[in-house]
């Protein structure tokens, strides 16, 4: 406790936005606000964990980079095709470029007809992936596979919290993508992550989910044994923009951040109900909404109360809190985060939900760093910058910003208006640019159940026979193409090809 500095404290400050704030005529009090300025620009957080940010950028570049050159390669590759050594020159090229050789049956028809560079660019894209993921799950990079040091000291904090597991559904805007291992700092594997459009997760899906971890709990005692009294803790993650509100916000809510927010809640407290008109009120599920800034990682986070109650109102700026803590030190700035939810906490709030918030302001303040060390304080891409989509069930090795946008589905019908949004965004991406649409089509399975790899298969079948049905037209003129693909989610292995609309691509990637 630290009274005085409580007592001066301007909670208002970490709300959401106000009225604008008035401009400095004063020639002094205009120099003073430059150099605060300077101070945030050039100062890191006492909290933050630079040699992470270094690996995660790392990473980042490392991957980003794979799919960002696959354009400029096929541009050189495409001024050697009326050569008489083309196919040669084309395959040496792309190895030493992308890391990869491009496929004989794309090369060798280009003296009867032009060189199909859509084909080439799909064909790329989905070699590109299946790369990622093969090097995401033999080396871990990210160090958050299961029996990773950092997945079993989060996991063990995760249960002195009072919680035995985490479910997470952020919006499957390929900017909240990174939302576990890169604005929380959560190792992946101690995170049950399902993205949804709008954050609206499945309520039906999410409460078998339910059961089963608890059914787990009694059979195995894994996570924890069932005598433990922790709790299923849920957190939805809506977003917003705050450099432009109107038009980067959350298209599946217009942009409209109350909205989002508004919606969210309601699943939360749908799903709640869900279980305890199922199991009783002793089968309680913990709540949590946070709001992700899509500019620049910063949360806004929702205090739930002792009622177990959200006010949408009302909530904790990691934006804010990270600069009213800059000059402190590592422990008087945790102390500081522990007055902020002390004091915006209309009722007291449980003591291990308060732990779990103060941990996720101080990872996220590790984020805010990263987004001023790496893109000036706010990323270059506000909106869509997707490489692919992903669609169905999986994708465990995506973590990064723009990378994917995510259709979670069983069924194209049921989740058609998850991959419409997606089919708009890339119309925008590629279609624009005469580029194809690429979706990567994902079924894991369990390899312990007698017949799930072929039912797998078979989900993968009927889901690219039913988008090649509702975008016919794309499809027709070469502006979409899928990649099928399964993992056994049992194994520490990569994706596994089991069809491509390239013909004969999946001899090549394998």
């Amino acid at each position: 406790m630290i009274p005085n500095r409580a007592m001066t404290l301007n909670s208002s400050r970490l709300n959401g936005p106000t009225a604008p704030r008035k401009r400095f005529h004063n020639t002094e009090e205009a120099y003073v606000t430059s150099e605060k300025n300077a101070f945030y620009k050039s100062k890191t957080h006492s909290l933050t964990n630079l040699i992470e940010n270094q690996v995660l950028q790392e990473y980042e570049l490392k991957i980003k980079n794979k799919f960002d050159q696959i354009v400029p390669v096929l541009k050189k590759i495409s001024t050697y095709q009326h050569e008489d050594d083309f196919v040669v020159k084309a395959k040496e090229y792309s190895k030493s470029h992308l890391g990869f050789e491009l496929p004989n049956h794309l090369l060798e028809n280009t003296w009867v007809k032009p060189l199909d560079m859509r084909e080439l660019f799909a064909w790329s894209v989905f070699q590109s992936h299946q790369q990622v993921s093969s090097s995401f799950f033999s080396d871990d990079p990210l160090s958050g596979s299961e029996k990773s040091d950092q997945t079993i000291l989060f996991q063990s904090f995760l249960e002195e919290c009072g919680f035995h597991l985490l479910d997470i559904t952020p919006c499957s805007d390929g900017r909240l993508a990174h939302t576990v291992a890169y604005a929380l700092r959560i190792p992946f594997s101690a995170v049950r992550r399902r993205s949804h459009a709008g954050a609206l997760f499945d309520i039906e899906k999410t409460v078998n989910r339910w059961i089963k971890t608890e059914h787990r709990r009694h059979r195995e005692g894994l996570p924890n044994k069932s005598t433990k009294p922790t709790r299923y803790l849920k957190i939805v993650t809506y977003h917003f923009s705050s450099l432009d509100p109107y038009h980067q916000g959350c298209a599946a809510h217009g942009s409209n951040d109350s909205a989002a927010a508004k919606a969210g809640f309601q699943r939360l407290l749908d799903f709640r109900e869900a279980i305890e008109n199922s199991f009783c009120c002793g089968a309680s599920v913990d709540l949590l909404l946070i709001g992700i800034d899509t500019d620049n990682d910063s949360l806004r986070i929702h205090l739930p109360s002792a009622a177990e109650d959200i006010n949408l109102k009302e909530w904790i700026s990691t934006d804010e809190l990270y600069k009213k803590t800059l000059h402190l030190s590592p422990d008087d700035s945790l102390k500081e985060i522990s007055e902020i939810i002390k004091i915006k906490s209309e009722t007291q709030i449980e003591k291990g939900m308060a732990d779990f918030i103060i941990k996720i302001i101080s990872n996220n303040f590790s984020q805010i760093d990263y987004v001023k060390q790496f893109y000036d304080g706010k990323y270059p891409d506000a909106g869509h910058a997707e490489r692919f989509i992903g669609v169905g069930i999986g994708f465990k090795e995506v973590h990064l910003r723009n990378l994917t946008y995510f259709a979670h589905l069983d069924t194209v019908e049921e989740g058609a208006p998850d991959l419409d949004v997606g089919i708009k965004i890339f119309k925008g991406l590629n279609v624009s640019r005469n580029l194809p649409i690429p979706i990567v089509i994902r079924f894991d399975y369990s390899g312990r159940v007698p017949g799930a790899k072929d039912r797998a298969i078979e989900d993968c079948m009927r889901v690219n026979d039913a988008i090649n049905t509702r975008y016919k037209s794309l499809v027709k003129d070469g502006m979409l193409h899928t990649l099928l693909t399964i993992r056994d989610r049992d194994k520490k292995a990569p994706a596994e090809v089991v069809g491509s609309s390239l013909n004969s691509t999946q001899k090549e990637v394998h």
